[in-house]
């Protein structure tokens, strides 16, 4: 038997400018999901990557005075120097301009055509080039964009659509029949209260963008993100014929922010009903890293620099900051104060502390070798008893609740300090048997934490 596979994918950045904190939050949370589930021994595939095609980067590319490709090439750089600073341990690294996805993008357009669930009309509506999204009236704050908060240009041209209603019982009876495939509970009920106001056919190419893939069998029409960014999740395992999509397919998890969870847990899983496919297990949505309480992005001009921030302060402080310090699925506040109290209280005097006071002592009364333990006592059998975390740490990491599973070890981490407290090895070099093992289990413990 081989190992059990396990599928985990973060949402495909938008390079139009540099990655700011926020692409380094979600870089960090599905890298230590994935880091978890090789841990258990299984066989991750972790994908990640860039969308690289429509209007914003067209325009982007210009205002540079750069050729579309020739500008996406180099912000690709920023990205995955990025991954590397943050010790990200991805598989794959799609670009949604690489052949290996324009084909199957095409391939998978035309199938949908040729099946009906695509066709040719006229669209009109309301346009942000920073979403690369059409808004109702009901959706916009003041007329404006409830995301980027400014005006939306109005677009009317020709366009090839997919037929999103024709999906919404289905997609409603999936959501409510598998209480996991959109996490966390609170986001599954937005998305199913907005199919219930009724699910309308969407655009799905333009024809006044030329950066994209065009539609085969038209090319004055260039397939927009919906079916060109979307299937970057099977694409990138060589489509529905590919080995790896036969490997891995379906995703187990697909880690997304909130402003993008509708397009992937309404989009997405119909296209792949459209398609027959597989959906994936879960969608699950994190919240928004915030920066002085307004929320991190390229467009607002709220930014923060996630290597200058690595190169100051190591990506480890960095990690197990967003890990602890944002909860699961929900906002939270990034300040460079906040870290360092974080660095120093816990990974330095806690952790920190309790490492270098047992190291020495070992290396003291021990010649640096770990020693061998004789009679556990009550408060050895308590300690034990308490550092059996995995099974609890494991259920959280599984249910995606990853800063509960930080603070589960934590817990441990102050026993321990308590332990080594009421022990107080130092006092007991004379008895080499108690203190072995003493500092055994104090050794024991901090690989466990590890």
């Amino acid at each position: 038997m081989g190992k059990q596979t396990f599928y985990i994918t973060r949402a495909i950045d938008y390079p139009n400018g540099r990655p700011h904190c926020g692409h380094a939050y979600e870089f960090v949370l599905a890298d230590a999901i994935a880091r978890w589930h090789r841990l258990a021994g299984e066989d991750v595939h972790f994908l990640c990557g860039l969308d690289e095609h429509g209007q914003k980067l067209e325009r982007s590319a210009k205002a540079a005075g750069k050729e579309p490709q020739a500008f996406v090439d180099e912000q690709t750089s920023f990205f995955t120097e990025a991954a590397k600073a943050l010790n990200v341990s991805y598989s794959d690294f799609i670009r949604t301009s690489e052949s290996r996805h324009v084909t199957i993008v095409q391939d998978l357009f035309e199938e949908l055509q040729k099946q009906g669930d695509i066709y040719l009309g006229t669209y009109q509506g309301k346009y942000c080039t920073g979403c690369e999204a059409f808004f109702t009236d009901k959706d916009l704050v003041e007329g404006k964009c409830p995301v980027h908060k400014r005006e939306l240009e109005t677009v009317k041209e020709e366009s090839y659509f997919f037929k999103l209603a024709k999906y919404q019982d289905q997609l409603t009876k999936h959501i409510t029949s598998h209480p996991d495939f959109i996490l966390p509970k609170k986001k599954r009920d937005e998305i199913l209260n907005h199919i219930k106001e009724g699910l309308h056919d969407i655009s799905v190419s333009r024809t006044s963008v030329g950066w994209g893939i065009p539609v085969r069998s038209n090319p004055k029409h260039t397939i927009y993100v919906w079916i060109d960014a979307l299937p970057n999740y099977i694409t990138a395992l060589g489509g529905p014929k590919g080995k790896l999509f036969k490997k891995y397919w379906p995703a187990d998890v697909h880690i997304v922010g909130k402003d993008i969870a509708r397009f992937h847990a309404v989009i997405w899983p119909a296209l792949l009903f459209a398609l027959n496919l597989e959906l994936p297990k879960s969608v699950y949505t994190h919240g928004f890293i915030n920066f002085g309480g307004e929320k991190l992005s390229k467009s607002t001009g709220v930014h923060a620099d996630p290597l200058e921030i690595v190169d100051k302060y190591g990506s480890d402080a960095f990690r197990y900051y967003v890990l602890r310090e944002i909860p699961a699925g929900e906002d939270g506040d990034f300040t460079e104060e906040n870290l360092v109290t974080r660095a120093n209280g816990d990974l330095a005097d806690g952790i920190g502390n309790l490492l270098n006071r047992v190291s020495t002592l070992v290396h003291s009364h021990f010649a640096s070798k770990i020693p061998k333990p004789s009679t556990f006592q009550a408060v050895d059998n308590d300690l034990i008893a308490q550092s059996a975390i995995t099974n609890d740490v494991d259920t959280l990491m599984r249910k995606y609740e990853w800063h509960k599973a930080v603070e589960k070890v934590w817990d441990f981490i102050r026993y321990c300090n308590r332990y080594l407290s009421f022990t107080t090895p130092w006092k007991h070099t004379e008895d080499k048997e108690r203190l072995a093992t003493v500092l055994y289990s104090l050794v024991e413990s901090l690989r466990i934490i590890a």
